[in-house]
């Protein structure tokens, strides 16, 4: 059984889709994957809840106690190497990671990003694509690397810009299509590397 490790920071609404969508077999036959753990560097992230309503090993490792981020980041991959996993997969985790985290889990580290890549990487991309005059919005899957919102798209799901939208209107247009999209590139990621180690 491969294990996933998924990162999060909030709701954890990506995060209850990806289980979801393993849970109910929308993965289809033979995948053999899990998510294992649900790592959060918020004590208060409602999606802590969540996961362990399902039963997932859930740990907290408060940003703000580390004297830097390449410590924190340290802790956490020491955190997430307990569970060997086959993939890393962010979740609305609002930390900007390290080079060396990158590094560690080049090629099993996932994200999701919600905004149509290259377009508007980075914060606010509700607004920054309003503000645009953009006609379509929408979200991307995409491998991490270390420069921000970069890395190799795996799937994109776009949706209308409306003339009346706020940024609060359209995120939540976007977010829906987020659920789709994201446990479908994670299971698609996972069928095409059936070999890859769990050990980094």
């Amino acid at each position: 059984m491969r294990n996933i490790v998924i990162l999060i920071s909030g709701s954890g609404s990506n995060m209850a889709a990806i289980v979801r969508a393993a849970e109910q077999g929308r993965w289809g036959q033979g995948l053999n994957a899990r998510v294992a753990a649900v790592l959060s560097n918020r004590a208060d992230a409602q999606g802590l809840d969540l996961a362990r309503d399902l039963g997932i090993a859930t740990q907290v490792l408060d940003h703000k106690t580390f004297a830097s981020r390449e410590a924190f980041d340290a802790a956490l991959m020491a955190e997430i190497d307990r569970y060997a996993p086959a993939l890393v997969v962010l979740a609305g985790f609002v930390r900007i990671l390290t080079p060396g985290f990158v590094a560690r889990y080049a090629g099993r580290l996932l994200n999701i990003h919600p905004s149509l890549l290259p377009a508007f990487p980075g914060l606010n991309t509700h607004q920054r694509a309003i503000d645009a005059g953009c006609r379509f919005a929408g979200a991307t899957v995409h491998q991490v690397t270390a420069e921000l919102d970069h890395g190799a798209i795996l799937a994109q799901a776009v949706v209308p810009v409306l003339l009346n939208d706020t940024a609060e209107s359209l995120a939540a247009r976007v977010l829906t299509q987020e659920h789709w999209i994201y446990p479908q590139a994670v299971a698609e990621f996972l069928a095409q590397s059936p070999m890859r180690s769990n050990r980094g």
